[in-house]
């Protein structure tokens, strides 16, 4: 099939990775389960932190964020983690594996002639080393990272960037993520939007709504393909 004008990019944590195989590491190092609650509530204190951080015109990478996040779970419980509990639970990050259905939906689109492209808050050594580590580096003509710009998703800079990096205007751009913040910044920088409606995962009701909605990647696709196609 010939190529569309449009690249899908798609975000990496949660919307391609499963952060559930975090929860063990979460629960060897607080001593508490389930590991699924600590790891909602850091992911939740990560977020909270990255965008007062953006908002307030300071710069910190995703790492350093993340690390503060969990210094911050951890105080809640008067809890002091070492260095060596830190760094395993952050070092998972590296080696999350796909949601089931990811590389078959990532094939279908590449396959219908899309180019496909990845953009994550995560630093480019870490983004290479996820995404190479879950064997889906092959589907991705580049990968970018927020970080080349200094502002963190979903400030308008990494959206702009990717769409210079891509050789495309914005509404060339579909963003492809299961964030309801991830998609409300792109469809505001100017991107069309696909949200992955993971379990628990809800669009934010003030913010613009994508034309394609699916309740996992393999869904998704089959719709991105359908709203391309006409």
């Amino acid at each position: 099939m010939p190529e569309t004008s449009r690249v899908c990019v798609f975000d990496v944590n949660e919307t391609l990775l499963d952060l559930a195989a975090l929860d063990p590491r979460f629960e060897e190092a607080f001593g508490e389960a389930p590991g699924t609650a600590l790891r909602k509530e850091w992911f939740t204190q990560l977020l909270t932190s990255w965008l007062t951080a953006t908002v307030t015109g300071v710069y910190h990478d995703f790492g350093t964020l993340g690390l503060s996040a969990l210094d911050m779970v951890a105080a809640r419980r008067d809890l002091g983690l070492s260095e060596d509990q830190k760094k395993h639970i952050i070092g998972g990050i590296r080696e999350l594996p796909p949601h089931p259905e990811v590389e078959e939906s990532l094939a279908r689109l590449r396959d219908g002639g899309f180019r496909l492209a990845a953009l994550t808050n995560s630093t480019a050594e870490v983004a290479d080393e996820q995404l190479s580590n879950a064997g889906l580096s092959g589907y991705f003509e580049r990968i970018l990272s927020a970080d080349e710009v200094g502002r963190l998703k979903p400030a308008p800079e990494p959206y702009r960037m990717a769409a210079d990096r891509l050789g495309v205007e914005m509404d060339g751009v579909r963003l492809v993520a299961a964030h309801a913040w991830d998609v409300a910044g792109a469809m505001r920088a100017g991107c069309a939007a696909a949200f992955v409606a993971r379990t628990g995962a809800v669009l934010d009701p003030l913010a613009p709504t994508p034309d394609v909605v699916g309740a996992d990647l393999s869904e998704t696709a089959g719709r991105i393909l359908e709203a391309e196609r006409g």
